[in-house]
């Protein structure tokens, strides 16, 4: 894990610093994504914001690497209080949603609706947005739920944060 979090770590915060190689490492060999999971809990937000980073990667690339670890983002990394992993954890679940099971979903929409409902992350929101209003698609409950969320969100004094709820009010009709 040293290794990983030393690669992630330093330079410019909003820069990718080291990330791709670290993604290419673990896609070489698979057995180095639990050391690279772990980093999630480095002292270091910027280390975090870039595992975030190499988990979006890493999960384009081969999915199944972390669909193991499915549980431990729900009831650990869901956990962190930083908006790139919050705005992350949308993004994955929304590519691993074929494998997440009944009980994952479920508790996934429920972070994603705390997070719609408590967030102010422009990111955060947008995400969440996505992947609330693709799943709200074909489920009545869960786009009652969305619908006075994405309604409040459209005023937004954020461009971004109110054109991205206006697209989801429009797809979901």
């Amino acid at each position: 894990m040293e290794e990983i979090e030393h690669l992630l770590s330093g330079g410019h915060p909003n820069s990718l610093g080291n990330t791709v190689q670290v993604v290419e490492m673990i896609l070489a060999d698979p057995s180095k994504f639990d050391l690279l999971f772990n980093t999630y809990f480095s002292k270091d937000k910027v280390v975090r914001l870039r595992v975030s980073n190499a988990m979006k990667r890493i999960c384009k690339a081969n999915k199944s690497l972390l669909v193991p670890y499915i549980d431990r983002f729900l009831d650990e990394i869901a956990l962190i209080d930083q908006a790139s992993t919050q705005w992350t954890l949308a993004q994955l679940f929304l590519m691993l949603e074929k494998e997440l099971n009944d009980s994952q979903k479920k508790k996934a929409t429920g972070l994603l609706k705390r997070n719609i409902a408590s967030q102010d992350d422009w990111i955060v929101l947008n995400m969440t947005m996505e992947t609330l209003g693709q799943w709200a698609e074909g489920e009545e409950k869960l786009k009652s739920f969305v619908l006075p969320h994405l309604n409040r969100l459209k005023k937004d004094k954020r461009k971004s944060v109110a054109s991205k709820a206006n697209k989801v009010l429009a797809r979901l009709g």
